[in-house]
């Protein structure tokens, strides 16, 4: 009965967040997959298709505290983690926590910053922790990133390194609006300025779900078929870099959200198709023989879904 209820709150962010973006359905059925299923967030696509209104949307229908930083090359680990001031009242230095201990970071173009700064995520995206100065603290529940980043060799960027990469469950790109979803913007303009999000779902809410999503189902086939599949990365010629363990089990996770997102118990193949190629996507790198024949991150993901056969 729980389940049923969890459902139908889940069905009503994603038309919570479809008032505002348009057009996107499966983008923002994708991303609330993500983050049921305890993921992060990456929207790679050129400034001004929506991403950040996305994110923030997101935020407001699951009534999470959120905070935004814009990248730049200024901005400072410091900035993110928190740092320590001294008081001269007290004579004691106090520590200030960074702009990362929120219920969901948004982390807004971050491929303009320095490395140094974007390294100062990893150990909060994949602990839930922040270490200054020596000090481990820890950060709310849920902690959720999402991060926009212009495509790589827009000016002043620079690529994420793999080891970022890799902590991000999936990695998707929002595209052009269609035609009719274009008028559908301007139509709804001043309605999308002045519409006031609902919060849908608690805190508690979204940790009653991840639980939800961790005891689904899955056949010992379907972890055979995802397993088949993260090894193809690794073994063919198009691939010269293969998806890590951890892009195992992000795509096992994904399947287990989406499974919920469809109202099922059990994992199907279907399920695990439709996520592959955002989960998998930006962990794989081509190499020249897959460069050579013109294809793309997706497209050699798609061959390969092809030849994976489930059973």
């Amino acid at each position: 009965m729980e389940e049923k209820i969890y459902e139908k709150k889940l069905m009503q962010v994603q038309a919570e967040v479809n008032k505002i973006v348009k057009g996107k359905q499966d983008i923002v059925e994708k991303i609330l997959a993500a983050i049921i299923s305890g993921g992060h967030v990456l929207m790679e696509d050129i400034p001004g298709v929506g991403k950040t209104t996305l994110a923030t949307t997101f935020a407001k229908a699951l009534s999470m505290n959120y905070n935004r930083v814009q990248f730049t090359p200024d901005v400072l680990p410091s900035d993110i983690l928190g740092f320590s001031m001294y008081n001269s009242k007290t004579q004691e230095f106090e520590y200030r926590p960074g702009s990362v201990f929120c219920n969901l970071f948004l982390a807004d173009e971050i491929n303009r910053t320095s490395p140094k700064t974007q390294s100062a995520l990893l150990e909060a995206m994949e602990e839930n922790k922040a270490t200054v100065e020596g000090a481990t603290r820890t950060l709310p529940d849920p902690f959720v990133v999402i991060a926009t980043e212009n495509p790589s060799g827009s000016s002043g960027t620079q690529m994420l390194p793999e080891s970022q990469l890799d902590r991000f469950m999936i990695c998707v790109s929002m595209g052009y609006p269609s035609h009719e979803d274009a008028v559908a913007i301007l139509k709804g303009e001043q309605e999308r300025k002045t519409y006031n999000v609902q919060g849908i779902i608690t805190a508690d809410d979204l940790r009653n779900i991840r639980k939800v999503v961790e005891n689904i189902f899955v056949d010992d086939k379907i972890y055979e078929y995802i397993v088949d599949i993260v090894e193809e990365t690794r073994n063919n010629a198009v691939f010269e870099m293969g998806a890590s363990p951890r892009g195992t089990i992000a795509l096992l996770r994904m399947s287990r959200a989406m499974a919920v997102l469809e109202g099922r118990d059990f994992v199907t193949r279907e399920d695990v198709q439709k996520v592959t190629k955002d989960v998998l996507g930006h962990r794989v790198r081509l190499s020249s023989r897959g460069r050579a024949e013109g294809m793309t991150n997706d497209s050699a993901i798609e061959l390969l879904l092809h030849k994976v056969r489930l059973f």
